[in-house]
């Protein structure tokens, strides 16, 4: 039986996730572990987090979605937020919930186009 709380599909180097319904702090903590085990597991290089289907974004499920972009990049790959609401991006500010440090697009069209750019800007950056 599989660990796995949310479907990982694989766009090329890409793993896109959509995180849906409402998610407990439990259901949270699980699909943190999965998706940092997944993109380690597949070498992928960038992951695409969409949030387009969660009407509730509390300030737990936002930490731990910077702290999963945060693990993603150790591992060596890019990540992002993508498909915030407007009501949700409203009461993350509202709550005072740092997520400037993300990196966001508005669908995963534009957010596979971030994830390129941030490739090419990590390959010519100075190594030292």
């Amino acid at each position: 039986m599989s660990d796995d709380v949310v479907p990982v599909m694989r766009i090329g180097d890409t793993l896109l996730v959509a995180l849906q319904g409402d998610l407990d702090d439990t259901t949270v903590i699980q699909i943190e572990e999965q998706l940092t085990r997944e993109i380690a597991r597949s070498g992928a290089s960038g992951m695409l987090i969409d949030v387009s289907r969660l009407s509730v974004v509390d300030s737990f499920i936002a930490r731990v979605l910077a702290r999963i972009v945060a693990m993603v990049r150790l591992l060596g790959a890019q990540a992002a937020i993508v498909g915030i609401q407007p009501a949700v991006a409203i009461t993350l500010v509202e709550l005072g919930v740092p997520m400037g440090h993300l990196d966001t697009a508005l669908n995963a069209e534009q957010g596979l186009a971030l994830l390129q750019r941030l490739r090419r800007h990590d390959a010519g950056a100075d190594p030292r």
